[in-house]
């Protein structure tokens, strides 16, 4: 698929920086190799011998090449001297990852290794697939790592079923961030992108775009994919047609270690997708917010959608907005809640009226002042923006009903933790 010629195409490759040590001459070309087959990583260092000590140079070098990762290699004649090699650099440098690269006939070593600082054990016989898992983990790891500065949060949203107002949900979400906060996308990865529908826009490129230029993927290009919406949010279309590509893991670790450090904010909108990506997506995401509504069919698909998610660890982030919500006897919140195996997260009043015009209007309902269902927008989008962060890599926000403000009726501000999950 094109792509603008405005664009460079002749920049740097970017990816994951990588240093690689080993005592081999003949190993260091093999590591050369599998790593620019991962297309994920990038050597910015290489040496052939391992450091001597907390002032050797080579030390000094990896730092100022910036590595985000070692490999050290392990010999099968002389492991120590890599495993003392692992224990050196986790003492003397900072926010390095190490990967040891080594036989897996060798337990003690592996052990040994993984004691000495290393994160990662990789096969030194196999291809780059063992090499691109461990990236890939790495990169995932980092995009979730997002208490630092400069890392964005993830908030995806998903349908319990179609037609509930997940891409409602998204991309008023969205816009109400970007209104108090900026530096928001709103990422389309339902099957068939809507959301441009609900924004007026006529995207040139998006989400199929970005996947199929990853090898040069950087904050220019991903820029260059972008089409920008009221307030200055960005949106990354869906596809227009259906799209059957399936992303593999290390290309949504790709897409989104970008996103992650261009924006503040990223929204995802998935609808009723439900396949390896929702999950991969999930995982990613610091909350998973299911738009579903108080009937049978919607809270019976929560609850399947919830056991979808259990294999992968989506789940563990996973709550319930609950939409077009009327209070119906006999059914309570702690039903839902044990129905669905999900806390209710939020709820959203009944607004039909000013949704359905809204959406064929373009003009998304929370730029309308004076609407109870704009100001519950607001509200989800400041719960969501001030919450701390948890070890578990979600948010820890209280579940309390706020005062009614001169009469009117405020949402409802609540909580999402991990830790509580599925209690």
């Amino acid at each position: 698929m094109p792509i603008a010629k405005e664009i460079n195409e002749n920049r740097a490759m970017p990816g994951t920086a990588v240093a690689l040590l080993t005592e081999d001459r003949e190993r260091l070309s093999e590591l050369q190799n599998r790593l620019e087959a991962t297309r994920l990583g990038r050597v910015v260092f290489s040496n052939v011998g391992f450091p001597s000590g907390p002032t050797d140079t080579i030390l000094r070098q990896i730092q100022d090449r910036r590595a985000e990762i070692v490999v050290v290699d392990i010999s099968s004649e002389n492991a120590q001297r890599a495993i003392k090699t692992i224990e050196l650099i986790q003492a003397n440098t900072l926010q390095l990852a190490i990967f040891a690269n080594g036989s897996m006939q060798q337990p003690a070593t592996i052990v040994a290794a993984m004691r000495a600082g290393a994160g990662e054990y990789i096969d030194r016989d196999a291809g780059s697939e063992a090499l691109l898992e461990a990236l890939t983990r790495f990169s995932a790891n980092r995009a979730r790592a997002r208490g630092g500065a400069g890392k964005a949060r993830i908030f995806t949203f998903i349908s319990a079923k179609g037609g509930a107002g997940a891409t409602t949900a998204a991309v008023n979400t969205a816009l109400a961030l970007q209104q108090a906060h900026g530096d928001v996308v709103l990422v389309d990865f339902a099957p068939v992108g809507h959301a441009q529908l609900h924004l007026n826009l006529r995207p040139s490129f998006g989400v199929p775009d970005a996947l199929e230029n990853l090898h040069r993927l950087d904050a220019s290009l991903l820029d260059g994919l972008m089409t920008t919406a009221r307030d200055g949010l960005h949106l990354l279309a869906g596809p227009q047609q259906p799209y059957q590509s399936i992303p593999t893991p290390a290309e949504l670790a790709r897409l989104f270690d970008v996103l992650v450090n261009h924006y503040r904010y990223v929204v995802i909108d998935v609808s009723s997708r439900l396949d390896p990506t929702t999950r991969l997506l999930s995982d990613l995401s610091n909350a998973v917010l299911m738009v579903a509504q108080t009937d049978v069919v919607s809270l019976w698909s929560a609850g399947r959608i919830h056991g979808f998610l259990e294999e992968g660890g989506g789940h563990n982030r996973l709550r319930l907005v609950l939409n077009r919500y009327k209070k119906i006897p006999g059914l309570s919140d702690e039903d839902i809640e044990h129905s669905t195996r999900c806390k209710v997260l939020w709820k959203l009043p009944n607004a039909f009226h000013a949704i359905s015009p809204a959406i064929d209007n373009g003009s998304p309902v929370v730029v309308q002042e004076g609407q109870e269902i704009s100001r519950a927008f607001r509200s989800l989008a400041r719960a969501l923006a001030e919450a701390s962060s948890t070890p578990e890599d979600g948010l820890d926000l209280v579940y309390a009903q706020e005062k009614p403000d001169l009469g009117k009726k405020a949402a409802g501000r609540l909580i999402v933790s991990p830790a509580r999950a599925g209690q």
